[in-house]
């Protein structure tokens, strides 16, 4: 392990001896406390229960996490989850979220949920491709799940589930407004109230923020490579990543009894990263709106034996460019485009989705949920202008494709879901108890799918925990790999089927005293049918096999020091090739350590070890360099009666570090020609100031 590692750890048991010698009691509340609720989990099952007795393997992040941490987006807090690095990819630096080795561009096997209900966008499967990020300040916890849940959420709980809680009126207690000004000009302000308005219970969100985004210079990009083959030079690096970024977030949630409200809304403006192609284009900006809204009804004890629940709601999303995103610069393909290739592509999609579940409680030793539910994904609107055709050849100008079908990227469609899911609880003996789950959902372009999960926990002793689990989970094909046409690159097949995935697990929980909880899994998982280009056109033609272990630990050294830390280890291999994966970590270990000092003092350390990531069968480039990155967080707490200060440092030694490009980016124009595409530098040191004021 580099000695960077070795000189921050010892810094930290340093740091744990001298408060363990002092043994100092501030009157303020243990750190075990100040983190809030993390051992229970209800993403498992449905409803609320111990972490440590649940059917799966499972992190929380609380409120109190990301204060500590002073995380600023999901992608921050992500990263401390064992098993779960979070890469990029290069249009726009959007986010990939990957679970034990299963790495991909568009990163669709990953369920994100807001409050239990998916973001899901069907155009390519992820959060969008505007996404520009989430921000913390009104989530009230984060619930993760390492491997599949399709049993109990259906499509894309793939490798695995990511549940946002926001914020309550109960949460937030008062009205709360902050600022946060820090490098690359990024400022963000914010204001959130929670309270009572007649009988409803009621809570509001508002942020704005903006930022230049980090400036990271690309030494080749994806027509450098063509510049190569074809003895040009019409590559804009070495060049500077376009990254600003302006955001619009806003929610309201409103509850009366059984009944709950809640409404979103986001909107982005983003710089389109190394380029949408992949070669440099430091004008153009992407456009998002999102709009979230759903009525929930939750009653317990709704009848004898019965608890039961209920959700309507609608997602909208729109997204464009503009202006038109320059795919290559002025003078590519041996001047074919003087003033570069251009498209504008937009398109909008829509989802409602109504659900019923419910609990029964009435037999002795089982407790049985069942649901039912139908969604309508719709992709309404595809617009597109662009300056060449479905073969990649010139255009007389920019040409008006929309509803063209000789010319447009794709047609709008639509697609109808149902589906229906049992599981039962069931404690067949004194310390065992198996949980049994099914869901058969059937779509309306592709056909149905059923998948399974069973988990068996066992009590071995009283601070033992041992968990076996089985599961299948299946990824529904986005629209873009099944209708895309016109497209020089790649286009769609109606036929294709879902991706599938099936997962073994064991687990151990060792609460070796009251101050240390251990935890250690080890898991395998074969991947079937997995889409990927083949000749020009989505196929199911890939298959991959994965295993690792992951291992973490939480030790209260006193009450004012905390330290956590995990080692993730996996590896995953392509069964066509016989080769590694790619892309994915092979090994990570993340350390952290809080420690309040002082009282109403907090200092937070995070290190982060990331190794061993190969390229992508095929790929000749040289395996991605290492690296160690250091973060410190320093918080005031409750100073001039109502204000709160957070300062952070990110990359505190200003390492280099990158995250890699994958190569259908940099595809090699001609036989022959190495791709020499450069990865995605990751920012330096980078300094933050936050304020908060709390009346």
């Amino acid at each position: 392990m580099p000695s960077l590692i070795h000189r921050t750890l010892s810094a930290l048991l340093a740091i744990a001896w001298i408060s363990v010698a002092n043994a100092e009691s501030f009157e303020e509340e243990d750190l075990a406390l100040a983190y809030g609720d993390k051992s229970t989990i209800s993403i498992a099952t449905g409803s609320k229960q111990s972490i440590t007795r649940a059917p799966a393997v499972s992190t929380v992040i609380t409120s109190g996490d990301i204060e500590a941490m002073g995380a600023t987006d999901l992608d921050q807090a992500l990263e401390s989850v064992p098993g779960l690095h979070v890469s990029m990819v290069h249009v726009a630096m959007n986010p990939i979220y990957g679970f034990r080795g299963i790495a991909t561009k568009y990163n669709p096997q990953v369920l994100m949920l807001v409050n239990g209900i998916p973001i899901t966008n069907v155009f390519w499967g992820d959060r969008g491709q505007i996404w520009g990020g989430m921000p913390l300040e009104n989530v009230a916890r984060i619930e993760i799940i390492r491997g599949p849940g399709s049993a109990l959420y259906g499509a894309d709980a793939f490798s695995g589930v990511i549940n946002v809680i926001t914020k309550t009126a109960a949460d937030i207690k008062g009205t709360e407004t902050g600022v946060r000004v820090g490098s690359f000009n990024t400022r963000d302000a914010w204001v959130q109230h929670g309270g009572k308005m007649g009988t409803l219970d009621t809570a509001f969100y508002l942020r704005a923020g903006n930022t230049d985004g980090y400036k990271g210079v690309v030494e080749r990009d994806a027509q450098s490579n063509w510049d190569t083959g074809l003895g040009s030079s019409a590559s804009l690096a070495p060049g500077e990543m376009s990254n600003s970024r302006k955001a619009i977030d806003a929610r309201a949630d409103l509850s009366s009894d059984a009944w709950r409200f809640r409404a979103g809304y986001q909107k982005r403006e983003l710089g389109v990263g190394m380029g949408v192609a992949g070669s440099l284009d430091p004008n153009s900006r992407g456009h998002s709106s999102r709009l979230y809204l759903d009525l929930n009804y939750e009653q317990a004890n709704w009848a004898q034996n019965w608890d039961v629940s209920g959700v309507v709601g609608f997602y909208n999303n729109k997204e464009e460019g503009d202006p038109a995103y320059t795919l290559f610069p002025a003078g590519s393909f041996g001047g074919a485009f003087p003033g570069g290739m251009i498209a504008s592509p937009g398109h909008s999609e829509r989802h409602a989705h109504a659900s019923v579940s419910a609990f029964y409680s009435g037999f002795e030793q089982h407790r049985v949920r069942i649901g039912t539910g139908y969604r309508v994904d719709d992709v309404y609107e595809v617009t597109e202008s662009k300056n060449y055709d479905a073969t990649g050849a010139p255009l007389p100008g920019l040409v008006d494709a929309t509803g063209n079908p000789a010319l447009v990227y794709m047609l709008p469609h639509k697609r109808n879901v149902t589906y229906a899911f049992l599981q039962d609880e069931w404690s067949l003996a004194k310390d065992w108890t198996l949980t049994a789950g099914v869901r058969h959902d059937d779509y309306s372009d592709f056909g149905g799918t059923t998948n399974p999960r069973l988990a068996l926990v066992w009590d071995a002793d009283y601070n033992v925990v041992v968990k076996v689990m089985h599961g299948t989970a299946f990824r529904a094909p986005s629209f873009a790999e099944m209708y895309n046409i016109n497209n020089p690159v790649v286009v769609g097949s109606p036929t294709i089927k879902p991706e599938k995935i099936t997962t073994d697990e064991l687990a151990f929980s060792w609460q070796t005293s009251s101050d240390l909880q251990n935890n250690l899994n080890f898991f395998r998982y074969r991947m079937r049918d997995i889409i990927l280009p083949v000749a020009a056109v989505y196929s199911n033609a890939g298959d991959q096999t994965g295993r690792g272990m992951e291992l973490e630990s939480t030790y209260d050294a006193t009450g004012n020091l905390r330290l956590t830390g995990s080692y993730s280890l996996q590896h995953s291999r392509d069964s066509i090739t016989g080769q590694d994966s790619g892309m994915a970590p092979h090994r990570r270990v993340f350390a952290r350590a809080d420690w309040r000092f002082a009282p109403l003092w907090h200092l937070n350390t995070r290190i982060n070890y990331v190794a061993e990531r190969m390229r992508e069968p095929g790929d000749t480039r040289a395996k991605v360099p290492d690296y160690t990155l250091v973060d410190l967080t320093l918080r005031r707490e409750k100073f001039a009666d109502a204000w709160e200060m957070n300062a952070m440092v990110y990359n505190l030694f200003n390492r280099k570090a990158w995250e890699p490009t994958y190569m259908s980016v940099g595809a090699t124009p001609i036989p022959g020609n190495p791709n020499t595409m450069s990865d995605l530098p990751l920012p330096g040191r980078t300094f933050l100031i936050q304020l908060q004021f709390n009346l």
